[in-house]
This record gives structure tokens, C-alpha cells and sequence, in this order.
């Protein structure tokens, strides 16, 4: 039997990619994932589709599993020769009992690592724009425990103490306390007019902020609503927060964006909104999927070599002509070094980069009208040129190159497919603040999967990016108003539409 492996990851404060390398590495590793409750959901993606999944969170009032149960389980797993990721929020020794942990582990004889992560006592104020020291402010910082009860004698906290150290104050598990904490401390001596935050749901697009004065703290965290998880802070860094709070939070912070992309395609978009501070909602609605064998396609891959021309419409095109080469036995050898490769946008010529295909021509606007002024210097009549298309793709480019005198194989190799996302993320999806639409296809399926209430709501709903002209043109025809379109037909340039949408007041 295999030796096994225990690591326990430090998850980090709740946004995602702000999880180590080493422990998103050992979590794409492991054969069983044990997680807590906060921090970790995002990350499940991350993790092995035949890994198993342990749920031991625990939350006021209940937990999914004892301390006791779950360290037992992790020894046994760690004897069975199992891979383990124990991921747990911020960081495993800061409040998490995962020193506990690894002492019985070391003591059973089974092999763990630590993982560090940044632990929300820090992060969480540097994304809510508030330093944890500043100099001639704040020389140091201490990190208590709120979650005993400031009442008690018995309690660790010396909250006598606590309030006489010229340090910034940072409870964690604090919120249930607060009244009383706040109280504590100005009893004994800290004034009541001293800047305080709670940060809600802290890195996160959920991110909440109070931030008021020692005495009016508790009050004012009422009055706003703020729960669970927080952490607070209390001293004068918290005056800095003017000034860094646009360095702490993105330009997409507090928005809701949808991305209606096939899954497959999302992961860069959804990444790069999230870096930039979005609160994702993915809502597939189409699906990529290759055309099974049909004679045309046979007969374009018996020749291949044979094309002046080879015209490639997206990434998508490129991943379809490369499953075609494949089943029909052609490689790279079959291809001309006098081929001509026309890819429409730099993302399709990076697509073609990866085949060992450098792209000849790419036009300077990814449509297919641009493709047809890119060849105009290029000589076709009588030529033999390649499109490799999706299925019902505009036929523009054939049309036009046909019109002057090229022997055109307009050749479908894949088509989108309508997917029907569920319920729930349709509704989440309809009060969000902005919906992406990255094809004509997924604004027809976008708007197919919808009942007529719910596209009612769609049309006075989220704010549309679209992105590109063609795109645009579909949702206009189909009766929505586009808010925003992407200056280049890539995904860079709806990123960049959807930071203007965020910016700017909607009507």
C-alpha cells in the first residue's frame, strides 16, 4: 500500500485566486477533499472530477462533522494511502485547529504538510482599502478571537489589555460580540470616537464595509445589516481608508456579471472578471460540439494540401479543423508552406499557433466582412480556398470571395448546440447588474430558454455588453437595448466594455 499524504491547504480570505500555487497544486492532487464551510466553495472547481468530496464545515449551531470525527477521519485516509487536502479558510494555524490536526497526524505516523494562506485578519482589510499598520499610526497589529464572550471571567482575551496597546485591534469571529467588545474596550480606555470597520465577506464580490467610530460601531452595523462572516478593526489605520480604497477594491467590485458563453470558453472570461473584483454568474447556453463525419468534410481533409487558402472563423474552428485532421489521418505533413492562413482575431491565431500554424493574415476587426478586405490585396481567382466554419455561420465570406472568382469549400465542422441552464441561475442571472453576450448565438439561446416573463425582465434588466458589431445587431433585432460593445471583437475588448459599463450611472 502506497503511503499517503495529507496537506493542509490555507483556502486564503474568500476570493479564489488568492489560494497559493502550492495548495491549488495539491488540490488538484488529492483523492479526497475534506472542506469548511467559508472560503473554500469557489475552489471546488479546482478539485478532480473523481475526487470524493467531505463536507466538514461548521457554522453556529451545527457542524457537518466533530473535530474529533474529522481529525480521526483524516488519519484513517492518510493510512489508507489517500491523497488528502484539508482545506481550510485563511490560513490553517490562525483560529482553524489545524495545529491540532497536524499534531495528530505527525503522532499516527502519517505524512502532512502545511500549506500556508493569507488569513482574513489581513486580507480582508487590505481589499476594504485599510492598512493593518501605517507608519507613525500603527506599529504592529494584534489578532484576537472574538468568539468568546468578553462577559466571562474565565475568557483568555484581556480586553483590559487589549484596549491599552496603541495597535490596530483585529477580532476575528467577533460579530455576535460586537456591543459588548466595543463596550469592553472603551471601559478600559480606548476613546470612543476611534475609527472602527466590520468587512463582511471580505475579497470576496459579496464584500460589505462599515466603518464608523468605536462607539457607534455596533449601531451602525445594525442599521446596515451586516452579518456573518466579518472580521473588525479598530484603530487608526481605519482613517487611511479614503485614500486606498480604490487600491483595495476592482473596477467590477460589487457588480454581478453573466457570462453566457458555452462552459468550455468560460473559464477566461470568468477569471478575468473576477480578478477585476465581478461576482460571476455563469449561465451557459450553448454548447460546443464537432459535426460528425459527412462527406464534405472528408472530402476537404483528403485535400487539404491542396487549398491556396485556408480561412479559420474563431478558436472554436480551429479546435474543429484539428479533430478533422485527426480522424481523417491528416497531419501537419499534408499541409503547403505556400498555404495562405487567414484567422479571424488574434485569439483564433494564437488557436492555430498551438497547432504548429502561423496565421498569414489576421484582419484588424474580427468580422467576416474584414476578412474579405484583408484578401483584397491577394489574388483568388481560380484559387482553391478552405473555410472551416460553424454550422449557420453568416456566409459572407464565401459569398464574397465567390463573387470574385475563387473556388470556395465552405465547410461546416462544428455548430452550437442550445443548452438549457438551470432555474435558479436564470433567475440569479436576470437581477444581475450586466449580461455578457459573446456570439449572435448566444443571445438567440439566451433569449429561447426564456419564458415571455422572464424576457420581459431581461429587457429592462441587466445592462447588455455585446462583443462586436454582429453581435450587437442580433440583440438589437431581437428587441434588447446593447448598453455596451467591445471597441475589438475579443475578449480583452468586452472586458474592457464591461469596466465602462460598471463605470458609468445606468438611466
Amino acid at each position: 500500500m502506497s503511503q499517503g499524504m495529507v496537506y493542509l491547504i490555507g483556502a486564503g480570505p474568500g476570493d479564489p485566486g488568492l489560494i497559493t500555487v502550492r495548495g491549488r497544486e495539491a488540490l488538484m492532487r488529492a483523492d479526497v477533499v475534506l472542506y469548511d464551510r467559508l472560503g473554500t466553495e469557489a475552489l471546488m472547481d479546482l478539485v478532480r472530477p473523481d475526487a470524493q468530496l467531505v463536507d466538514v464545515g461548521k457554522a453556529p449551531g451545527r457542524a457537518a462533522m466533530s473535530q474529533d470525527d474529522t481529525t480521526a477521519l483524516l488519519v484513517k485516509l492518510g493510512h489508507e494511502g489517500k491523497v488528502v487536502a484539508r482545506l481550510k479558510g485563511g490560513d490553517p494555524f490562525v483560529f482553524g485547529r489545524g495545529a491540532e490536526e497536524a499534531e495528530a497526524l505527525v503522532a499516527a505516523g502519517v505524512r502532512v504538510l502545511v500549506v500556508p494562506g493569507i488569513t482574513s485578519a489581513i486580507g480582508a482589510p487590505s481589499a476594504a482599502g485599510i492598512p493593518v499598520t501605517y507608519r507613525a499610526m500603527a506599529t504592529a497589529f494584534t489578532v484576537v478571537t472574538g468568539h468568546e464572550d468578553p462577559a466571562k471571567d474565565s475568557e483568555q482575551n484581556d480586553w483590559d489589555l487589549l484596549a491599552r496597546l496603541p495597535h490596530t485591534l483585529i477580532v476575528l469571529m467577533g460579530m455576535g460580540r460586537l456591543r459588548g467588545i466595543a463596550e469592553r474596550l472603551m471601559a478600559a480606555g480606548r476613546p470612543a470616537d476611534q475609527p472602527a470597520a466590520a468587512i463582511q465577506w471580505g475579497t470576496t464580490p459579496r464584500q460589505r464595509e462599515v466603518v464608523a467610530t468605536l462607539g457607534t460601531i455596533a449601531d451602525q452595523v445594525e442599521q446596515e445589516g451586516l452579518g456573518n462572516p466579518a472580521i473588525l478593526v479598530f484603530g487608526d489605520v481605519v482613517s487611511r481608508r479614503p485614500g486606498l480604497v480604490a487600491a483595495g477594491r476592482g473596477p467590477l467590485s460589487g457588480r454581478t456579471v453573466v457570462v453566457t458563453r458555452a462552459r468550455v470558453q468560460a473559464s477566461d472570461l470568468r477569471g478575468a472578471l473576477e480578478a477585476l473584483g465581478a461576482r460571476v454568474i455563469e449561465m451557459p447556453v450553448i454548447r460546443i460540439q464537432p459535426l460528425q463525419a459527412t462527406p464534405q468534410i472528408a472530402a476537404a481533409m483528403a485535400g487539404l494540401g491542396q487549398h491556396d487558402i485556408v480561412v479559420v472563423t474563431s478558436p472554436n474552428g480551429v479546435d474543429a479543423l484539428a479533430a478533422a485532421m485527426a480522424a481523417h489521418g491528416v497531419d501537419a505533413r499534408h499541409l503547403s508552406p505556400e498555404q495562405t492562413f487567414v484567422a479571424i482575431g488574434p485569439a483564433t491565431a494564437d488557436a492555430l499557433r498551438g497547432m504548429g500554424i502561423r496565421a498569414d493574415i489576421v484582419p484588424e476587426r474580427f468580422v467576416g466582412e474584414a476578412v474579405l478586405e484583408a484578401l483584397e490585396g491577394t489574388e483568388v481567382e481560380g484559387r482553391r480556398v478552405l473555410i472551416a466554419r460553424a454550422r449557420h455561420a453568416r456566409p459572407v465570406i464565401a459569398d464574397g470571395l465567390r463573387d470574385r472568382g475563387a473556388i470556395v469549400d465552405d465547410v461546416a465542422l462544428y455548430e452550437t448546440v442550445a443548452v438549457r441552464p438551470p432555474d435558479d441561475v436564470v433567475e440569479a442571472a436576470l437581477d444581475a447588474d450586466i449580461i455578457t453576450f459573446t456570439s449572435s448565438s448566444t443571445v438567440t439561446n439566451t433569449l429561447d430558454v426564456l419564458d415571455d416573463h422572464q424576457r420581459a425582465r431581461l429587457m429592462r434588466g441587466p445592462l447588455v455588453a455585446s462583443i462586436g458589431p454582429i453581435t450587437s445587431q442580433t440583440a438589437r433585432e431581437a428587441g434588447l437595448e446593447v448598453g455596451v460593445e467591445a471597441g475589438t471583437s475579443d475578449i480583452p475588448g468586452l472586458i474592457e466594455a464591461v469596466i465602462r459599463a460598471a463605470a458609468t450611472p445606468r438611466a
